[in-house]
């Protein structure tokens, strides 16, 4: 094959070097469930056109988040991104690849990342936030490790209303450096007792605000009683809008926040890439992960940005290091801060208003329709509702009445028969009065 340049005995030798019988046993320490046997379903062999051909009706099978009403989020949220965040991102000064490690020729990339670091501070209420992480997931775990160093502690308690994929990851970090994790079932009515969970053995209580299934959670109660017992509390955002209306984190007792940052200056583009956000107190800086840009001054007195703090294992021995994720999604950082830059502080007031405004008209036409009932007392653009029957059926249905109505939550909790009925459902400042109807309509007829 041209593209394999090796042949069967180069690779023979390859292996017999390293000690291993097959290419298969470098593969070992990922689970079967997520290999792939054999070949996929595809031709062998097609020339440019006709692959083409092939790949534009396979994505014509998909129903295109702009194409239909759009009611999903879970973790992923569709907002309105400016044409300016894109026109800027593509500015020389910001458009590299490259981390800066040479100040004086990275001052447009610092400074844009000391800006950022500026506004997740504020946004989270918290002293200090990092240069960004790979996504919220990673900087959920990161979290834990974090809170692990802090307190010599093992043990991670984790909300039921942590998003399951954010659980996974928590665990999947925690499984390989030693750790405990808690984690609680998962619970849509928001009625859990995580402050029960708490012990002289944990290290930090994970909640995640709002919840996966739109609950509010009191962060103030909950960090209260962690703070007793001397552990701390680690706050998931995963639809950062939301701080436009809902008291920072920070202000409520968070000692570290973990967020994501897609929802402002980033479409939601199958998944990523996204913007992990990372901040916590001053006192905790120096088990910061990730890397810190900050203001200084050059040798003529004039104002410069440098790279402050580098705690990765790439900068320092690695078991001195705090992280070994090498991606902090810059560009992506960059979009994130542009689009905050253009709302400014009222302007995110009001995009959350809208937010919150729009879902609850949509809460209140839902639960009109026979049989739908909504468990939230409380949300900001996100609740869940119960229907009839399997959910992930309704939302197959609903798909095909192009509309777009949600995330089942047995997708993502598929051992868990007792959410079979149950959908997360999202309306943000995208949806009008046009998509509500048609989703209520499409529902109906549906049930």
């Amino acid at each position: 094959m041209r593209y394999l340049p090796l042949t069967t005995t180069d690779r023979e030798a390859m292996l017999a070097a390293i000690g291993v019988g097959s290419a298969g046993e470098l593969f070992a320490d990922i689970p079967h469930a997520a290999r792939i046997d054999g070949l996929l379903d595809l031709p062998k062999a097609k020339g440019e056109l006709e692959v083409e051909r092939i790949m534009s009706g396979m994505a014509g099978r998909n129903v295109a988040a702009g194409s239909a009403p759009f009611f999903v989020g879970a973790g992923a949220y569709r907002h309105h991104v400016p044409a300016t965040v894109d026109h800027l991102i593509q500015r020389s000064e910001f458009l590299t690849s490259y981390t800066p490690y040479q100040p004086e020729i990275s001052q447009g990339t610092l400074q844009v990342l000391f800006e950022f670091q500026s506004q997740v501070a504020e946004l989270t209420g918290m002293e200090v936030a990092n240069a960004g992480m790979y996504d919220g997931s990673t900087s959920a775990a990161e979290a834990v490790l974090m809170a692990r160093r802090l307190t010599r502690r093992e043990k991670a308690v984790v909300s039921g209303g942590v998003h399951p994929q954010y659980r996974e990851v928590i665990e999947t970090f925690a499984g390989m450096s030693g750790g405990h994790i808690d984690a609680m079932a998962a619970d849509p009515s928001g009625a859990e007792d995580i402050i029960a969970k708490i012990g002289e053995d944990t290290a930090c209580v994970v909640v995640q605000s709002p919840s996966f299934y739109g609950q509010l959670p009191d962060l103030q109660a909950i960090a209260d009683a962690a703070h007793a017992k001397g552990a701390l509390l680690v706050v998931v955002v995963t639809e950062i809008v939301s701080l436009g209306i809902l008291g920072a984190p920070g202000d409520l007792g968070a000692d570290i926040v973990a967020a994501e940052g897609q929802s402002l200056g980033n479409p939601v583009n199958f998944g990523g890439p996204y913007v992990g956000l990372f901040a916590t107190r001053q006192k905790f800086i120096r088990q910061l992960p990730g890397r810190l840009c900050g203001e200084t001054v050059d040798a003529d007195g004039r104002r410069g940005f440098v790279l402050t703090l580098s705690t990765r294992e790439q900068h320092i021995r690695r078991e001195k290091a705090t992280s070994n994720i090498c991606t902090s999604s810059g560009l992506c950082a960059t979009a994130f801060s542009i689009h905050l830059s253009l709302l400014g502080g009222e302007g995110l007031r009001k995009l959350a208003r809208i937010n919150h405004a729009n879902a609850v008209k949509l809460a209140d036409s839902l639960s009109q329709l026979r049989g739908v009932s909504v468990l939230n007392d409380s949300f900001f653009n996100e609740f869940t509702i119960r229907v009839p029957g399997n959910a992930a059926e309704v939302i197959e249905k609903l798909a095909a009445r192009s509309v777009l109505g949600g995330l089942p939550a047995s997708r993502l909790e598929p051992d868990r028969p007792e959410l079979a009925d149950l959908i997360v459902v999202a309306s943000t400042e995208i949806n009008t009065d046009e998509d509500r109807a048609s989703f209520v309509a499409a529902l109906r007829e549906v049930l």
